[in-house]
């Protein structure tokens, strides 16, 4: 893809480096629902808001049994963090949603999932 964003070529390291194949399909499913659905644009606080609801998804995941202490407490406040910088950046989507979605939406996260 020859018009990408230069920033794109990062958060595509990113996140083939930190997700599992699982994770990269909920990655890109969120974000197809986030474009076609809700009129998010493709942006970097789409990827930022996409990354965090992997990041929760792998949060919930992880069993609390086992988890005591100090353990369950970091799980815990993860899970709170992520879920407040979460809400930032879909606050700042609903902000610049469009009524329907963009060519570039499409072709940007085709170029993710390639």
């Amino acid at each position: 893809m020859h018009d990408v964003p230069p920033r794109w070529n990062e958060l595509k390291a990113t996140f083939l480096r930190e997700f599992t194949p699982s994770e990269q399909l909920f990655f890109l499913k969120r974000a197809r629902e986030c474009v076609n659905l809700k009129g998010y644009p493709v942006s970097e606080d789409l990827f930022s808001y996409c990354y965090l609801l992997t990041i929760l998804e792998r949060l919930r995941l992880i069993p609390p049994q086992g988890c005591e202490g100090f353990a369950r407490l970091m799980l815990v406040q993860s899970q709170k963090e992520a879920l407040d910088e979460m809400k930032v950046y879909e606050r700042r989507l609903e902000a610049k949603k469009h009524p329907t979605a963009d060519r570039l939406s499409s072709r940007l996260l085709e170029y993710l999932a390639s």
